[in-house]
């Protein structure tokens, strides 16, 4: 059997970047030529001459806010499509930010990542990311059509639905969050059900803590994780090495000082910025707000693409809790609907194996706790606790999202 899902995987790190410089000046030439908002945005470049990563280099990095600012200038997508292009699905996520899929097998670039998670051509697999709005379920979904893998459409959620669907179809595989799978499995313990078919897992949209992997690991079900946004798709993913994330094929990925266009020394942490070589939906120099590190060599597993250390944070201070994003602006929107809180920081935790928010509230008027707690979850579609504390007492530090998980630890 083989050990990588293509050649490419395998070959030469010269002759990848080759590969992917030799491509790049006729993928942003046709995006200039094609899109109105990057012909605004680099109509003066001559394409020809970026050919290096030093090139590159000299662009101006697209973030998300920006990216958010012209799709409300020019929705749908703020003219970063070529006009003639025809979206599969179209989709909306937590910011607003709205994606389209284009067409095609595996548009997303999952199927490495199911493949070095040890899914293979006949496998079942229970998909837990929603298909409601967001593109997660559908990121996963094309990945094992594209493998020969057949989908349960599970969706998040109706726990009880999910033990009946995994009885009757005995999926091998389970793709979502890192955390529900461990409901699935604690409730199948709780109730006698039996999902010990199990056996292996590719996770994504929040954190897989050492602690969390080794419980799945003596429950009989081996975990690796991916990471991928909505924009993007799978951007790296692990292999059976566990060292680090492998970068996917057909992407060029830079590790930015936050906030700037400036790349960072190797090893050095910073922000993930990726450029797409997709001539349907082209993204260059693209800041997904997530920090990473380059780790130096190649995996052990024979694969040779750049590795990056795995999602260690935000660059800014939007984060996701339970797959979730949840965004500054998001905890702005809840003091403004309440006059008598003052200053504002949600504090992202966790509580045992879970994801928590704690919204702490400097209040000098009167209002209720379980308001603010029903806007909380309103707003952030997630829910959490409420702490008032006194006016004056919270940190002077400029934070309105805190993320305390610690992500090296259990």
């Amino acid at each position: 059997m083989s050990k990588h899902h293509d050649a490419k995987e395998a070959r030469p790190a010269q002759e990848r970047e080759a590969e992917l410089f030799a491509s790049l000046p006729k993928f942003i030439a046709d995006a200039i030529a094609s899109a109105d908002g990057w012909r605004a945005r680099l109509g003066d470049l001559d394409a020809a001459g970026v050919t290096s990563r030093e090139s590159l280099a000299g662009l101006p990095v697209l973030r998300k806010p920006e990216l958010m600012e012209l799709q409300t200038q020019k929705p749908p997508f703020g003219a970063m499509t070529p006009g003639n292009a025809i979206p599969a699905r179209l989709f909306s996520s937590p910011g607003p930010v709205y994606e389209p899929e284009g067409p095609g097998d595996d548009w997303y670039g999952t199927a490495r990542a199911l493949f070095a998670a040890g899914l293979r051509k006949g496998d079942v697999a229970l998909n837990c990311f929603s298909y409601n709005m967001t593109p997660g379920g559908f990121i996963l979904d094309s990945g094992c059509r594209a493998l020969g893998v057949s989908v349960i459409p599970a969706g998040p959620g109706n726990t009880e639905g999910q033990l009946a669907l995994i009885g009757h179809y005995r999926p091998s595989a389970y793709v979502g969050t890192p955390d529900f799978l461990k409901i699935i499995l604690d409730k199948a313990a709780e109730t006698g059900a039996d999902a010990s078919c199990i056996k292996r897992a590719l996770v994504s949209g929040g954190a897989l803590f050492p602690s969390l992997r080794a419980e799945y690991k003596e429950r009989g079900v081996e975990v690796l994780q991916c990471y991928a946004t909505a924009d993007l798709g799978v951007i790296a993913y692990e292999s059976e090495a566990l060292e680090g994330m492998i970068v996917n094929e057909d992407i060029i990925v830079e590790i930015v000082r936050p906030g700037t266009d400036e790349i960072v020394p190797d090893g050095e942490v910073g922000e993930v910025v990726v450029t797409a070589l997709r001539p349907d939906y082209p993204l260059i120099r693209f800041g997904t707000g997530d920090l990473s590190a380059v780790l130096a060599g190649e995996s052990p597993c024979g694969r040779t693409n750049m590795r990056i250390k795995g999602w260690m944070g935000r660059a800014d201070q939007r984060t996701k809790v339970k797959g979730m994003f949840v965004d500054p602006e998001q905890v702005a929107e809840i003091g403004k609907r309440h006059a008598a809180l003052g200053k504002l920081r949600l504090e992202v935790v966790r509580e045992g194996s879970q994801d928590a928010m704690v919204l702490k509230a400097e209040c000098a008027g009167s209002v209720s706790g379980d308001d603010v707690a029903a806007t909380l979850q309103q707003v952030t579609k997630l829910k959490g606790s409420v702490v008032f504390v006194e006016p004056g007492s919270l940190p002077n530090d400029g934070k309105v999202v805190d993320d305390q998980r610690d992500y090296q630890a259990g």
